[in-house]
Protein backbone atom coordinates (compact mmCIF):
# COMPACT_ATOMS: atom_id res chain seq x y z
CA UNK A 1 0.00 0.00 0.00
CA UNK A 2 1.26 3.57 -0.75
CA UNK A 3 -0.05 6.92 0.05
CA UNK A 4 0.50 10.32 -2.62
CA UNK A 5 2.44 13.16 -0.78
CA UNK A 6 0.21 15.78 -1.48
CA UNK A 7 2.87 18.37 0.26
CA UNK A 8 4.59 17.46 -3.22
CA UNK A 9 2.08 18.67 -5.17
CA UNK A 10 0.68 15.02 -5.44
CA UNK A 11 3.69 14.00 -7.81
CA UNK A 12 5.90 12.17 -5.29
CA UNK A 13 4.71 9.13 -4.01
CA UNK A 14 6.10 7.19 -0.48
CA UNK A 15 5.94 3.68 0.31
CA UNK A 16 4.55 3.40 4.36
CA UNK A 17 4.71 -0.14 4.37
CA UNK A 18 6.11 -1.53 7.69
CA UNK A 19 9.96 -1.88 7.05
CA UNK A 20 10.29 -5.59 6.46
CA UNK A 21 8.17 -5.14 3.67
CA UNK A 22 10.39 -2.55 2.16
CA UNK A 23 13.35 -4.55 3.12
CA UNK A 24 15.51 -5.68 0.40
CA UNK A 25 18.57 -8.27 0.43
CA UNK A 26 22.18 -6.54 0.21
CA UNK A 27 23.34 -6.71 -3.25
CA UNK A 28 25.71 -9.16 -2.93
CA UNK A 29 23.03 -11.76 -2.32
CA UNK A 30 21.41 -13.24 -5.13
CA UNK A 31 17.84 -13.81 -3.03
CA UNK A 32 16.76 -12.57 0.40
CA UNK A 33 16.38 -16.56 1.27
CA UNK A 34 20.44 -16.81 0.22
CA UNK A 35 21.05 -13.65 2.42
CA UNK A 36 19.44 -15.24 5.16
CA UNK A 37 21.62 -19.06 5.13
CA UNK A 38 24.55 -16.94 4.45
CA UNK A 39 23.35 -14.86 8.14
CA UNK A 40 22.85 -18.25 9.89
CA UNK A 41 25.78 -19.91 8.80
CA UNK A 42 28.17 -17.17 9.68
CA UNK A 43 26.44 -17.29 12.64
CA UNK A 44 26.72 -20.99 13.52
CA UNK A 45 30.39 -20.61 12.77
CA UNK A 46 30.31 -17.84 15.61
CA UNK A 47 28.38 -20.66 18.30
CA UNK A 48 31.41 -22.77 17.17
CA UNK A 49 34.04 -20.62 18.51
CA UNK A 50 31.84 -19.96 21.90
CA UNK A 51 31.42 -23.78 22.15
CA UNK A 52 35.54 -24.05 22.09
CA UNK A 53 35.92 -21.06 24.94
CA UNK A 54 33.62 -22.87 27.03
CA UNK A 55 35.14 -26.00 26.37
CA UNK A 56 38.52 -25.25 27.27
CA UNK A 57 36.84 -24.54 30.58
CA UNK A 58 35.65 -27.94 30.80
CA UNK A 59 38.51 -29.43 30.30
CA UNK A 60 40.18 -27.37 33.41
CA UNK A 61 37.25 -28.33 35.54
CA UNK A 62 37.61 -32.57 34.46
CA UNK A 63 41.51 -32.35 34.81
CA UNK A 64 41.21 -30.35 38.26
CA UNK A 65 38.40 -32.73 39.44
CA UNK A 66 40.81 -35.82 39.22
CA UNK A 67 43.35 -34.40 40.56
CA UNK A 68 41.62 -32.43 44.03
CA UNK A 69 38.15 -34.67 44.21
CA UNK A 70 38.03 -33.37 47.58
CA UNK A 71 38.02 -29.93 46.84
CA UNK A 72 35.36 -30.22 44.18
CA UNK A 73 33.50 -31.69 46.87
CA UNK A 74 33.74 -29.01 49.34
CA UNK A 75 33.30 -26.34 47.05
CA UNK A 76 30.09 -27.47 45.34
CA UNK A 77 29.11 -27.54 48.97
CA UNK A 78 29.12 -24.51 49.33
CA UNK A 79 26.78 -24.03 46.46
CA UNK A 80 22.96 -23.45 47.07
CA UNK A 81 21.28 -26.29 44.49
CA UNK A 82 17.93 -24.13 44.65
CA UNK A 83 19.52 -20.46 43.60
CA UNK A 84 21.41 -22.56 40.78
CA UNK A 85 18.02 -24.86 39.89
CA UNK A 86 15.94 -21.32 39.80
CA UNK A 87 18.11 -20.16 37.26
CA UNK A 88 17.87 -22.90 34.79
CA UNK A 89 14.22 -22.61 35.37
CA UNK A 90 14.65 -18.84 34.52
CA UNK A 91 16.99 -19.68 31.37
CA UNK A 92 14.64 -22.38 30.29
CA UNK A 93 11.73 -19.97 29.95
CA UNK A 94 14.06 -17.56 28.48
CA UNK A 95 14.95 -20.10 25.67
CA UNK A 96 10.68 -20.59 25.26
CA UNK A 97 10.20 -16.90 24.68
CA UNK A 98 12.83 -16.43 22.60
CA UNK A 99 11.34 -18.97 20.45
CA UNK A 100 8.17 -17.86 20.54
CA UNK A 101 9.59 -14.38 19.15
CA UNK A 102 10.94 -15.93 16.86
CA UNK A 103 7.38 -17.19 15.52
CA UNK A 104 5.88 -14.18 16.40
CA UNK A 105 7.78 -12.37 13.81
CA UNK A 106 7.72 -15.15 11.11
CA UNK A 107 3.93 -15.00 11.96
CA UNK A 108 3.51 -11.18 11.92
CA UNK A 109 2.03 -10.94 15.63
CA UNK A 110 3.89 -7.66 16.67
CA UNK A 111 2.28 -7.91 19.99
CA UNK A 112 3.59 -11.00 20.76
CA UNK A 113 7.07 -10.70 19.63
CA UNK A 114 7.29 -7.54 21.87
CA UNK A 115 6.06 -9.03 24.94
CA UNK A 116 7.83 -12.30 24.28
CA UNK A 117 11.39 -9.83 23.82
CA UNK A 118 10.78 -7.83 27.08
CA UNK A 119 9.91 -11.58 28.87
CA UNK A 120 13.33 -12.60 27.54
CA UNK A 121 14.94 -9.41 29.25
CA UNK A 122 13.34 -9.67 32.27
CA UNK A 123 14.65 -13.60 32.53
CA UNK A 124 17.97 -12.39 31.62
CA UNK A 125 18.30 -9.98 33.92
CA UNK A 126 16.66 -11.90 36.73
CA UNK A 127 19.54 -14.30 36.27
CA UNK A 128 22.27 -11.72 36.86
CA UNK A 129 20.57 -10.43 39.72
CA UNK A 130 20.43 -13.49 41.66
CA UNK A 131 23.77 -14.78 40.45
CA UNK A 132 24.66 -11.61 42.17
CA UNK A 133 23.00 -11.13 45.47
CA UNK A 134 23.17 -14.79 46.41
CA UNK A 135 26.16 -16.50 44.95
CA UNK A 136 28.97 -13.95 43.61
CA UNK A 137 28.53 -10.91 46.32
CA UNK A 138 28.05 -13.45 50.02
CA UNK A 139 31.27 -15.63 48.86
CA UNK A 140 33.21 -13.12 47.36
CA UNK A 141 32.46 -11.44 51.30
CA UNK A 142 33.28 -14.81 52.73
CA UNK A 143 36.03 -14.86 51.83
CA UNK A 144 35.72 -17.85 49.17
CA UNK A 145 37.35 -16.26 46.25
CA UNK A 146 39.92 -17.59 43.55
CA UNK A 147 43.24 -18.44 43.55
CA UNK A 148 45.48 -16.17 45.91
CA UNK A 149 42.42 -14.02 46.55
CA UNK A 150 41.17 -17.42 48.99
CA UNK A 151 40.56 -15.47 52.70
CA UNK A 152 37.88 -18.11 53.76
CA UNK A 153 39.34 -19.26 56.98
CA UNK A 154 37.17 -22.70 57.53
CA UNK A 155 38.68 -24.51 54.28
CA UNK A 156 39.12 -28.10 54.69
CA UNK A 157 41.13 -28.96 51.58
CA UNK A 158 44.18 -26.68 50.40
CA UNK A 159 42.59 -26.87 47.17
CA UNK A 160 39.36 -25.04 47.33
CA UNK A 161 40.83 -21.51 45.93
CA UNK A 162 41.74 -23.37 42.75
CA UNK A 163 37.85 -24.67 42.65
CA UNK A 164 36.61 -21.33 43.07
CA UNK A 165 39.32 -19.94 40.26
CA UNK A 166 37.43 -22.21 37.89
CA UNK A 167 33.46 -21.85 39.65
CA UNK A 168 34.07 -17.76 39.06
CA UNK A 169 36.02 -17.99 35.45
CA UNK A 170 32.83 -20.27 34.30
CA UNK A 171 29.96 -18.91 35.72
CA UNK A 172 31.86 -15.07 34.90
CA UNK A 173 32.01 -15.83 31.64
CA UNK A 174 28.95 -17.54 31.21
CA UNK A 175 27.32 -14.03 32.78
CA UNK A 176 29.25 -11.88 31.00
CA UNK A 177 26.97 -13.80 27.57
CA UNK A 178 23.82 -13.63 29.27
CA UNK A 179 24.03 -9.59 29.95
CA UNK A 180 25.42 -9.38 26.25
CA UNK A 181 21.94 -11.22 25.52
CA UNK A 182 20.29 -8.76 27.15
CA UNK A 183 21.61 -5.93 24.95
CA UNK A 184 21.30 -7.90 21.39
CA UNK A 185 17.35 -8.54 23.20
CA UNK A 186 16.98 -5.34 23.76
CA UNK A 187 18.51 -3.94 20.25
CA UNK A 188 15.57 -6.37 18.97
CA UNK A 189 12.94 -4.61 20.75
CA UNK A 190 14.03 -1.25 19.55
CA UNK A 191 13.79 -2.87 16.16
CA UNK A 192 10.50 -4.55 16.95
CA UNK A 193 8.64 -0.86 17.98
CA UNK A 194 9.39 0.35 14.56
CA UNK A 195 7.99 -2.88 12.97
CA UNK A 196 11.36 -3.89 11.59
CA UNK A 197 10.43 -7.62 11.53
CA UNK A 198 7.73 -9.77 10.21
CA UNK A 199 7.32 -12.58 7.81
CA UNK A 200 9.22 -11.14 4.84
CA UNK A 201 12.64 -10.33 7.48
CA UNK A 202 13.32 -11.90 10.53
CA UNK A 203 16.95 -12.88 10.27
CA UNK A 204 18.08 -10.59 13.41
CA UNK A 205 15.22 -12.26 15.96
CA UNK A 206 16.01 -16.05 14.23
CA UNK A 207 20.05 -15.13 14.74
CA UNK A 208 20.14 -13.62 18.26
CA UNK A 209 17.98 -16.80 19.46
CA UNK A 210 19.98 -18.69 18.47
CA UNK A 211 22.83 -17.13 20.43
CA UNK A 212 20.80 -16.93 23.08
CA UNK A 213 20.02 -21.07 23.19
CA UNK A 214 23.93 -21.58 23.32
CA UNK A 215 24.23 -19.23 26.48
CA UNK A 216 21.09 -21.57 27.63
CA UNK A 217 22.47 -24.89 27.03
CA UNK A 218 26.18 -23.64 28.41
CA UNK A 219 24.39 -23.22 31.40
CA UNK A 220 22.52 -26.64 31.32
CA UNK A 221 25.57 -28.08 31.90
CA UNK A 222 27.17 -25.95 33.86
CA UNK A 223 24.60 -26.31 36.60
CA UNK A 224 25.05 -29.91 37.42
CA UNK A 225 28.60 -29.44 37.52
CA UNK A 226 29.36 -27.21 39.63
CA UNK A 227 25.85 -27.60 41.89
CA UNK A 228 25.22 -31.55 42.20
CA UNK A 229 28.56 -32.59 43.04
CA UNK A 230 27.84 -35.40 45.58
Amino acid sequence: MTTIDTRHGGGEVLDDRPYHEKYKHAAHFRTAEAEFDACKLGMWLFLATEILTFSGMFVAYGIFRMMYPQAWANGSHYLDPFWGGLNTVILLYSSFTIAMAIHNAQKNQQFWLKVNLIQTIVCAIAFIVIKLAFEYIPKWSAGKRPGSLFTYPFAENPYEPIWWGVYYGATGIHALHVLTGVVLIGWLLIRAQKKHFGPTHYTAVEIVGLFWHIVDIVWIFLFPLLYLID
